[in-house]
């Protein structure tokens, strides 16, 4: 189940991207804005979220990785807001599979020295690193702006608590995890 639905994230990325902020809006509707912020609430903490990493546990979980590819931070591409780098978008695992078959061309196969390259230079720009979870899967380390990045602005401007995270022992969920 969850590689149909991380397929589907894949190929409708930046058109799910809009429609969670575009949920968000509605959520400070009076009255059905708190039915629309519930249901943000539930789809965070079963279906899709992020977990802030340091920049260890994010050199960790690549160190962990058997295939590891960079693509574009759609949240950056789709929104516009600031000018740091666009390949910082990190998948592996099953995101590996998913991105590299569903987004042909948009993602290129990286030695895990890359990637770790990647995260010191987003670290350096102040980007915060996070692993991504679509259902029972973890799939990505984004590098997130606070002014582009979809989980972060959900949680800060629009109060989606679960949406974006950070857990002490999340290292030790994803070595445990099935990615």
């Amino acid at each position: 189940m969850g590689h149909h639905t991380l397929k589907f994230y894949s190929i409708n990325q930046e058109l799910i991207l809009r429609i969670y902020m575009l949920g968000a809006k509605l959520a400070r509707i009076p009255i059905a804005g708190r039915v629309v912020k519930a249901i943000m609430e539930w789809y965070a903490r079963n279906q899709h979220s992020a977990w802030i990493l340091t920049r260890e546990e994010a050199k960790k979980i690549i160190d962990k990785a058997t295939s590891i590819a960079v693509g574009d931070c759609k949240c950056r591409k789709v929104f516009k807001n600031c000018d740091n780098p666009l390949k910082t978008d990190i998948v592996l695992g099953m995101g590996y599979d998913v991105f590299m078959e569903v987004r042909k061309g948009e993602y290129k196969e990286i030695s895990k020295l890359e990637a770790k390259k990647i995260i010191d230079e987003c670290s350096e720009r102040g980007l915060v690193h996070t692993i991504v979870k679509c259902q029972d899967n973890f799939y990505a380390i984004c590098n997130y702006c606070s002014c582009c990045c979809v989980p972060l602005r959900l949680r800060r401007e629009y109060g989606v608590k679960n949406v974006w995270k950070r857990n002490k022992d999340i290292l030790n969920k994803f070595l445990s995890s099935k990615t």
